[in-house]
């Protein structure tokens, strides 16, 4: 970490001097020796100056074209997954940029991308038309349906990333930003929409959840949530309106989750 802390002081970085501590960081965020959020005593915290690293990653890069046809900065590329990585890439459709944590067992399927500073941890499920945004961070065991948007933040340096903790099943066609918190064994259901201003109506406890004092919505551990709507006051004589809501119906165990879904 001082190496990093060097360069972010040293107000004349040079580009030469960069590149070779960015290739360091780079390989440091591969192997999950640095990350832009993790967990403590309960809580997550932000590592602003991986962020930061990462931005001056752009700043220096130069725009160059890659063997592969790809048009990018320099300093990134693609990140190369190894047959000891033991994960899988089902076929080369599958983009994740350099920067990545891949755990064991991961699976990329077609096609999907993940940006720089994302952390996917063990046996999670990448399925096909997800993008996984920069910085985003995913637990172990989670299952990414297809379609899904799971977004991304650089900046400001300070703001949370998505956070999706263990064992939590996000599905198809949904959509989680704005630095949401998805608690461990959360399910949400295909379609829903969650976001760091989204009200979240919890059906089980009659209460809404509002963003909290650093602006993120927290889905708690084991809730169900799925689409929904809320009445609006119309104006408009004869027509009903109404308002797009999640909503969280039961909590339990993810395997319950064929069950709440069969028809």
């Amino acid at each position: 970490m001082e190496k990093y802390m060097k360069i972010l002081e040293n107000k004349d970085l040079t580009r030469e001097e960069f590149l070779p501590i960015w290739k360091e960081f780079k390989e440091d965020l591969n192997t999950g020796k640095i990350r832009v959020a993790e967990k403590e005593n309960g809580e997550w915290k932000v590592n602003a100056w991986v962020k930061k690293v990462i931005l001056l990653g752009f700043k220096f890069g130069k725009v160059c074209e890659f063997k592969d046809g790809t048009i990018d900065k320099d300093t990134m590329g693609e990140r190369k997954i190894k047959i000891e990585d033991e994960a899988r890439k089902v076929s080369p459709t599958v983009s994740v940029r350099d920067g990545v944590y891949i755990g064991k067992g991961v699976t990329f399927m077609p096609p999907c991308y993940t940006n720089i500073g994302a952390y996917i941890g063990e046996g999670t499920m990448v399925d096909s038309c997800v993008t996984v945004g920069s910085c985003a961070q995913i637990g172990k065991n989670v299952h990414i349906g297809a379609g899904v948007i799971v977004g991304g933040v650089l900046e400001p340096v300070g703001a949370y990333p998505v956070i999706i903790e263990d064992n939590v099943f996000v599905g198809a066609g949904s959509q989680v930003t704005e630095g949401t918190i998805v608690k461990t064994g959360a399910i949400i259901a295909a379609g829903v929409t969650i976001t760091g201003s989204t009200p979240v109506y919890d059906n089980v406890n009659g209460n809404i959840i509002t963003p909290n004092e650093k602006g993120q919505i927290v889905i708690p551990e084991n809730a169900v949530v799925i689409p929904g709507t809320r009445d609006l006051k119309s104006k408009f004589d004869g027509i009903s309106l109404s308002k797009y809501v999640p909503i969280i119906i039961k909590y339990g165990s993810r395997v319950e989750l064929e069950d709440l879904l069969r028809p």
